[in-house]
């Protein structure tokens, strides 16, 4: 490389030759790049100038940075002694090229492409460097993904057995085919490759144009999946989770489809016979609360029932306490009642026999009436005892016929006289 001349130079009388032309030139160049960082070092690799590409890459302004080491752009992480390199490499070859990671004032980093030249004099003396520098990250990010999605890709097709992994044309032919494929769906490589990929599908699902609809709707929105039901190559079916993915060019064109494919019969499988047990077990518990809580009311029904039949049996106590005590009064006021009544009879009978005295005819009548109103009175007795013995079961009827005009003529004499207190007639009639 030839010596380069000082573009700020100017010539001896400090007039514009043609030198301070040149230079004039040059540093409207450098100062109008915005892409390009381009600054000038001087031999131990100071900044001496600064662009306004400079100050846009790296955020530091010429009066910050000026006067400074360029280390100051490196990670923290960078050999000591490898900028020196750079500067003995360009100095000794005249440039260094090179790429890596650089540090702006705000501590970002940003993939840097750096050219450094060496500046000399007209005698080939080392004046200083003149250092290029370009932001490349999205570059270098994009070259990192594509190369890391490469790998990742290659690595699951070539290594996973567990998965069919396969890619489709834009119109849904298989492309590639590998190992996972073959061991899940059945077909080798030669069998499948140019097949449409709704060879896999029931004829249910092909009739509905499902095939189709999943390719359209991965080409629209990236991504489609689905689980269901897919036939491999001998016609026995596969539950199937299926991951169809669109490919596009940088250009946004449709190049394909990655399609993955797993097997995942023995999980819905088993997912049926849990669900299963889950049923069977949630029936067996809700008839064993239904058990438990029919139990529980059967033995509050029978604590209830023990409650009444305490109650009623001391009731029933109660109450034949209660007809024991009516029994017995009933038995003293027959037997106090009885007695005068009898008496009554009695001496109404001697008096009727005339053993006192004579009696009138009236008299007679009288006699008849208070006798007729004794034996009445004893009947009312009789039948109050009647009644105590059939409430205590112990008494028994022997039924027949009677004269109702017998009884009609018992109970006058009682009558007329109840009814003439009241001011009222009452005349029996003849009954046969």
């Amino acid at each position: 490389m030839g010596p380069v001349v000082d573009p700020l130079r100017k010539n001896s009388e400090g007039a514009a030759g043609a030198d301070y032309e040149t230079g004039d030139i040059y540093r409207l160049l450098v100062e109008s790049v915005q892409d390009y960082a381009i600054f000038a070092l001087d031999r131990t690799g100071h900044v001496l100038s600064w662009n306004p590409g400079a100050q846009r890459f790296k955020g530091y302004t010429a009066e910050e940075i000026i006067g400074k080491h360029f280390s100051t752009f490196y990670p923290p992480e960078t050999p000591v002694d490898f900028t020196q390199y750079e500067l003995d490499v360009a100095a000794r070859a005249g440039s260094f090229i090179g790429e890596g990671w650089r540090v702006r004032k705000d501590g970002s980093r940003f993939w840097a492409y750096v050219v450094i030249t060496a500046l000399r004099n007209d005698s080939g003396e080392l004046v200083g460097f003149g250092k290029v520098t370009r932001d490349l990250t999205e570059r270098k990010l994009a070259e990192e993904a594509i190369r890391e999605s490469e790998a990742r890709f290659r690595l699951l097709v070539t290594s996973v057995k567990d998965y069919g992994i396969f890619m489709l044309d834009p119109e849904g032919k298989i492309a590639s085919w590998n190992d996972g494929a073959e061991r899940i769906k059945g077909y080798s490589a030669e069998e499948a490759i140019g097949q449409s990929f709704s060879i896999f599908y029931p004829e249910v699902d092909k009739r509905a144009g499902k095939p189709a609809y999943e390719l359209e709707v991965a080409a629209a929105v990236g991504r489609f999946e689905d689980e269901g039901w897919r036939i491999r190559k001998d016609g026995s079916r596969f539950w199937a989770n299926v991951v169809i993915t669109a490919l596009r060019a940088e250009s946004g064109t449709l190049i394909g489809f990655s399609k993955v494919t797993r097997d995942l019969t023995e999980r819905r499988a088993a997912e049926q016979r849990a669900l299963e047990d889950a049923r069977r077990i949630a029936a067996e518990e809700a008839a064993r609360a239904a058990a438990q809580e029919y139990a529980t009311e059967m033995q509050s029904l029978v604590e209830q029932l023990k409650v009444q039949a305490a109650e009623l049996n001391a009731q029933r106590e109660e109450a034949e306490k209660a007809n024991r005590a009516k029994s017995d009064f009933l038995a003293a006021m027959s037997h106090e009642l009885r007695t005068p009544l009898n008496a009554i009879g009695g001496f109404t009978e001697l008096i009727s026999m005339e053993i006192r005295g004579p009696v009138t005819s009236e008299q007679h009548g009288d006699l008849n009436r208070i006798k007729r109103s004794q034996q009445h009175l004893l009947g009312i007795i009789n039948d109050i005892l009647n009644f105590s013995r059939l409430q205590a079961g112990h008494l028994s009827y022997d039924t027949q016929n009677i004269a109702i005009g017998e009884l009609v003529e018992a109970v006058t004499p009682m009558i007329e006289l109840q009814a003439a207190a009241k001011g009222l007639t009452f005349e029996p009639g003849v009954c046969p």
